[in-house]
């Protein structure tokens, strides 16, 4: 179970997440999602610990890790892939898939690791992380190694962020598999419908609060209907005020 209490972040002056309480599941799927700017990104970031908060605590499984390094949550169990996977020239995939799992592992297990996110492993297994990758590509084998890791939670930032609809369609494929395979708490931070028909459940934030949770399903409802209303009155509704 991670539990995030009471957790506040300003930057400029500016409330970029004011008082957020959220308790989630183990073998559960979320979505965060919400207009730009609404603080989901900067959510992510804390609970992986690349951003720190300004107060609140984080909790996993009942341990305080609101202080701990990016290192050492990912040893507790906290997995995280960014919005643009970072390439890295003179790594292959192999080398990246030992790193992430910590541990001497056979590029048979590799490919094993690599078939699960929908890659022709024996083409992929000895490639470098750079540049002749596609956007699409790098985001799947990234996924790959959080997946590797069998994290407790595993969190992904807009994994639609920069890749074409080819791949996005292939990704919603991956993320459809993880669902149902995932053991722990799956985290994803998104505004794409395919996305969103997912989830177990759907968290909706605006301008740094939350300001609606619940099941797929009704949440979907609602958010349909905000659009709708959008659209009648001309892009003014309640949300843009």
């Amino acid at each position: 179970m991670l539990e995030i209490k009471d957790i506040s972040f300003e930057r400029e002056h500016k409330k970029i997440l004011d008082h957020i309480s959220l308790v989630l599941d183990e073998t559960k799927f979320y979505v965060i999602t919400g207009p730009n700017g609404s603080g989901k990104s900067t959510l992510a970031k804390i609970i992986m610990g690349i951003v720190k908060p300004d107060s609140g605590q984080i909790l996993l499984n009942g341990e305080d890790i609101t202080h701990l390094s990016v290192d050492e949550r990912a040893k507790k169990g906290v997995g995280f892939a960014f919005q643009s996977p970072v390439r890295f020239k003179g790594l292959t995939v192999y080398d990246l898939l030992k790193i992430a799992v910590n541990k001497e592992i056979s590029k048979k297990e590799a490919c094993s690791i690599l078939a699960k996110v929908g890659l022709c492993a024996k083409e992929y297994v000895d490639r470098e992380v750079d540049s002749s990758l596609s956007g699409g590509e790098l985001k799947r084998i990234e996924i790959a190694t959080v997946m590797a890791r069998n994290p407790k939670v595993a969190i992904f930032d807009e994994p639609e962020a920069g890749i074409d609809l080819w791949s996005f369609q292939n990704l919603t494929e991956v993320f459809k598999d993880l669902e149902k395979l995932s053991k722990g708490i799956t985290l994803v931070i998104s505004h794409q419908e395919r996305i969103l028909q997912i989830a177990d459940e759907i968290i909706l934030l605006e301008k740094g609060k939350i300001k609606n949770i619940g099941k797929k399903e009704e949440m979907l409802s609602l958010l349909f209907e905000e659009q709708n209303c959008c659209r009648k009155e001309g892009g003014c509704c309640e949300r843009d005020r």
